[in-house]
């Protein structure tokens, strides 16, 4: 009685082998196993060759797209069309005094319908000539329209240009460290490029010919030569800065993307940009004084009533602080091996900000044009008085000193 149970598995097990081995066209149980397949997995294409049989397994469709690579794709397709690549060429001479003409390469991005393109002054520095080229591969020949060196931007425009597409401007203040940022430019002429990354931190620095830039956005989203002028966009696709500026490299070597980069905040752009639209040029806000940045020791060692502000040096005959009756120093001291003008004004706020670096007065500046009225909150002595001042055009002023 037990051998018939293992009769009957046994017949079982023959007869299967024996209609899948003699009975079933070849494939037949390859068909089969194809339908117990994944439904997103296409069956193993056998391919035959002097190596042998090679099976691949294919997917049946594209994967979809995650919520982190759908905001990527929508940055970039909102932005691109906005983003243009600046070819400029200037005349240097070779050692036979024969012309020699020499490109440079930059990014820019589109204002208005006009035409107008922001871009950084040293892409189109000394240039002779000007192109721009679309997201389309469209050239056009530009015009520089205005220039600002102190803030190193500049104004283009094409012409008879169709179907434009303006940048969104977002603006630059209350940015945070660890927002993700995304810069898109021609890097070494690799145009409609896009990198991704962190703002890494908001610091003022000193650009290509020693301006200072003011809250500079610090990003390690891949910046390399070409991307100058580009947007730096947030994550909405909307312009915060102006790519400008790469970390030198303390080792020397090709400048190319070490991490740091940098972009000059949209809201300085944006008060060019008003200047320009006003008076056809940039009328940079002064104050013409010469200052020294207070800290608790110095202020200790001089006997200042406050531990922070900037002291007046010395003012510009004729100047804004001048006129305003503010007075610079008047006692020779000196600060290591530099010499320093003490028993002026102490500047503790201007504008309702409280003030504490000339980074902090030139913020305040910066929002302001030429001819507005501003009030500076000093200590003449031990006096707390407010002063209202009418802020000259820089423009106008001979070069010299460093000033405010």
């Amino acid at each position: 009685m037990k051998l018939r149970p293992i009769l009957l598995v046994l017949l079982i097990v023959c007869g299967f082998y024996y209609l899948t081995t003699r009975m079933m066209p070849v494939g037949a149980l390859a068909g089969l196993l194809h339908h117990a397949l994944p439904p997103d997995v296409a069956a193993p294409p056998s391919l035959s060759g002097p190596v042998g049989s090679l099976s691949l397994t294919e997917a049946s469709a594209a994967p979809a797209f995650d919520t982190e690579e759908q905001q990527n794709i929508a940055v970039y397709k909102r932005a691109l069309p906005s983003v243009v690549n600046i070819t400029s060429t200037a005349v240097a001479f070779n050692f036979f005094y024969g012309p020699v003409p020499q490109q440079g390469q930059g990014s820019g991005f589109i204002l208005n319908k006009d035409g107008l393109i922001l871009t950084n002054n040293h892409v189109i520095d000394n240039a002779q000539r000007v192109e721009v080229t679309l997201w389309n591969t469209h050239h056009y020949k530009a015009e520089v329209k205005s220039i600002d060196k102190a803030h190193d931007l500049a104004l283009i425009k094409i012409d008879n240009a169709p179907d434009l597409v303006p940048a969104t401007l977002a603006g630059s203040q209350g940015l945070v460290v660890g927002q993700r940022v995304y810069a898109i430019g021609n890097p070494f002429g690799l145009s409609g490029t896009m990198t991704r990354g962190i703002i890494s931190a908001i610091r003022s620095i000193r650009g290509e010919e020693g301006n200072p830039i003011e809250d500079a956005i610090q990003t390690d989203a891949a910046v390399n030569p070409g991307n100058s002028g580009g947007p730096l966009l947030n994550s909405r696709g909307e312009v915060i800065g102006i790519t400008t500026l790469i970390a030198s490299n303390p080792n020397g070597g090709a400048d190319q993307s070490a991490g740091i980069g940098f972009a000059i905040p949209i809201d300085t752009a944006k008060a060019a940009l008003d200047d320009f639209a006003k008076y056809g040029h940039v009328r940079r806000p002064s104050l013409d004084i010469i200052t020294l940045p207070i800290g608790p020791d110095i202020a200790e060692q001089i006997g200042l009533p406050a531990d922070y502000g900037i002291l007046i040096e010395s003012v510009t005959h004729g100047g804004a602080a001048e006129r305003a009756g503010l007075h610079g120093g008047t006692q020779k001291a000196w600060k290591g091996n530099t010499p320093v003008m003490l028993g002026g004004d102490l500047i503790v706020g201007a504008d309702g900000q409280k003030i504490t670096t000339p980074q902090d007065l030139s913020t305040v500046l910066n929002s302001h044009h030429a001819g507005d009225t501003i009030s500076i909150v000093i200590f003449r002595g031990r006096q707390q008085m407010n002063v209202k001042v009418t802020l000259s055009d820089a423009a106008d002023k001979p070069a010299g000193g460093q000033q405010t």
